[in-house]
């Protein structure tokens, strides 16, 4: 990272998980993660799974608007999901120079209300993993491709997936895992930059489920513990998105 921080921004953050008992550890994440980047921005969360009327940041307050991780299939019509899309396209309509950034399900459904496709992966992703950058990458994140030899780390925790790249938009991360949109508006991740291994370790149980993991076999956890542990590219990630959030839309 720079010497310097990027300059203070509006953040709101729609954290869209459903009756997550986790809620509160999410929101620290984006707490600790940022405030590391940029710890004179002003963050702003927003639950609207946890409102039945919706539960919106006002555009106008704000200088870049996170739509972030969920535990609900993006695909399914829940009155609350719903919202969100209107939300989302009612921002990019109304408000089409306004920053806005996709996290894990905000990815996922940014891609669907673009025309892309999300499907079920063979086998789900959890603890850091990475992703080759594409040419379009190479140049959105240069210093990070500089130092990584055109790959990212970052935490994962998903078992749906982007199948085909939305309409209007440059492929960051191959295997559709990163996007920036045409006139550089949206920019979205599958990987989690705000999740570190201690949010990252409070879903471990999801490999139970997810890989058919016995918990009771202590070097299986272990395993994952340390993939969780792993050395990852958040913080670069968020310093390069805060910038990105003071450049000109096209």
């Amino acid at each position: 990272m720079s010497a310097q921080h990027p300059q203070p921004l509006n953040i709101a953050i729609l954290l869209n998980s459903y009756r997550s008992p986790f809620i509160a550890e999410i929101r620290d994440s984006y707490v600790r993660s940022l405030g590391a980047v940029s710890p004179d921005s002003s963050l702003s969360f927003f639950y609207p799974a946890e409102h039945p009327s919706g539960h919106f940041p006002d555009p106008d307050a704000f200088d870049l608007i996170v739509v972030g991780g969920g535990n609900a299939d993006p695909r399914k019509k829940h009155q609350w999901i719903l919202r969100v899309h209107h939300f989302i396209l009612d921002v990019v309509t109304n408000y089409p120079r306004k920053k806005m950034c996709g996290i894990c399900w905000g990815h996922q459904t940014i891609s669907l209300l673009f025309g892309g496709e999300v499907v079920d992966m063979p086998s789900p992703e959890l603890g850091v993993t990475e992703a080759k950058l594409t040419p379009a990458g190479h140049r959105f994140f240069s210093r990070v491709a500089q130092s990584n030899n055109g790959l990212v780390r970052l935490q994962q925790h998903h078992r749906r997936e982007v199948g085909t790249r939305p309409n209007g938009f440059h492929e960051l991360l191959a295997d559709h895992q990163a996007f920036l949109s045409h006139n550089n508006a949206i920019l979205t991740f599958q990987g989690h930059p705000e999740k570190d291994a201690r949010a990252a370790k409070l879903r471990i149980r999801d490999a139970s489920r997810w890989f058919g993991t016995d918990l009771a076999d202590q070097r299986a956890i272990t395993d994952l513990v340390c993939q969780m542990e792993m050395q990852h590219d958040g913080a670069e990630i968020w310093e390069r998105v805060l910038q990105w959030a003071g450049e000109t839309v096209v």
